[in-house]
């Protein structure tokens, strides 16, 4: 019996709600997942939800969802973590140890959606004790993609796609062969500066990057979406979630932001993975996966739609796209480099630190010297990918103090 069929029959014997932890209950991804829970009565029970920096927050979410325990990340919030769940009977727990406690509750899947590098020991703890993971973090796989899919196979477990682009690639496949597939194409919306000019981009600010026309994110995947860095991250995650070469993953330009993934077979076919936009489509595919719930996520209409247009990304506009392409194609643990440098590129536009077009600019330095330096290499564990991050993050975080970025401003 295949393991969707094993599933099912797991889901029809046992129609008990499925349990879950939900790590970065906070965020947009959490607040969704939080959302469908409370919507789906009786379909899901909380075991344990984590946050990064805001206690009261956290203490809302898990009084509302009846969390039996919660983590904050931030050690200094423990105090007031404690004071606002005191009398509810949910355990209160700070650090970073302590997320990872909250991954290891005793659960039936986990909701991987704390955003950046800080996922990935959380979500790789969880995979290691058998869980079912819902991945909302593309860091996981961008950062150490290998180890993670190595674990996931030892495990007997698997990583069901939360992004939309994956999620919805991931049921236009329909556990297809590989072998019957000539090419799966991630869609990108072009962000806020799809019609811009070059010139226009490299001054846009923090507020004008952060001002996406269909999606509500959180600043970091916003500004990385605004110039296709996002798309080129993803493209990454799709190369490790799928076990697909590079050259058989493509990019297209959709503004609409409906059809989130084709699926191109070699008969000629093209299955198209479509909704609105909504998170909240691919989260209740994931939570209730292998079967469907119902949910008030936006119906797709499509006569309203009226008209769905593809273009041809832009390099030259969005040279994020490429120097991302380009890090998947060499492989040398560039996927790696790229990723960290890009999380202090993007914090430093956000500071006002750095231009927009600065960010590729400095992703790509990072790139070059790493090989320059002898220090690219395909990181063999998640703890060797933690530290290759770490050095890269210091390396970038210097260029920045000694201005050694090409054109910073």
């Amino acid at each position: 019996m295949g393991k969707v069929s094993e599933l099912r029959s797991e889901a029809a014997e046992a129609k008990a709600s499925r349990s879950i932890v939900i790590l970065g209950a906070t965020g947009s991804i959490g607040q969704s997942t939080a959302a469908i829970i409370s919507g789906a009565k009786g379909a899901f029970t909380v075991a344990a939800v984590a946050g990064g920096r805001d206690p009261q927050a956290l203490a809302k979410v898990a009084r509302e969802l009846g969390a039996s325990f919660a983590a904050l990340a931030d050690p200094a919030g423990y105090k007031d973590l404690k004071e606002a769940l005191s009398g509810t009977g949910i355990e209160a727990a700070a650090g970073p140890d302590s997320v990872v406690e909250a991954a290891l509750h005793p659960s039936d899947m986990v909701m991987g959606a704390i955003a950046g590098t800080a996922g990935v020991a959380p979500t790789y703890a969880a995979l290691s004790a058998g869980r079912t993971v819902a991945l909302a973090n593309k860091e996981c796989l961008v950062c150490a993609g290998p180890a993670f899919m190595r674990q996931a196979a030892a495990m007997g477990t698997r990583l069901l796609p939360v992004d939309s682009e994956h999620n919805a690639i991931f049921q236009a496949m329909n556990d297809a062969n590989l072998d019957s597939i000539e090419m799966i194409t991630l869609t990108a919306s072009g962000g806020p500066f799809r019609t811009w000019t070059a010139e226009e981009i490299a001054k846009a600010t923090p507020e004008q990057a952060l001002n996406h026309p269909n999606w509500s994110m959180g600043p970091k995947i916003t500004v990385d979406s605004a110039g296709l860095m996002n798309k080129g991250l993803e493209v990454i995650e799709a190369h490790y979630l799928f076990g697909i070469e590079a050259a058989r993953l493509d990019v297209l330009v959709h503004p609409q932001s409906v059809v989130h993934g084709l699926v191109h077979f070699t008969d000629g076919s093209v299955t198209a993975g479509m909704a609105a936009p909504d998170m909240k489509v691919p989260i209740a595919h994931c939570l209730s996966y292998p079967e469907r719930i119902n949910t008030a996520a936006r119906r797709l209409d499509l006569a309203g739609v009226g008209s769905l247009t593809f273009e041809r990304p832009d390099f030259e506009r969005f040279p994020a796209l490429r120097v991302a392409l380009d890090a998947l194609r060499a492989g040398q643990g560039l996927p790696t480099i790229l990723n960290a440098a890009n999380e202090i590129a993007v914090e430093a536009f956000l500071d006002k630190r750095i231009s927009f077009h600065a960010i590729a600019r400095l992703v790509e330095q990072a790139c070059e010297q790493a090989q320059a330096d002898g220090i690219a290499r395909d990181p063999e564990s998640v703890t060797e990918a933690l530290e290759m991050d770490q050095l890269i993050r210091e390396r970038t975080r210097a260029s920045l103090a000694k201005g050694n970025v090409a054109t910073l401003h």
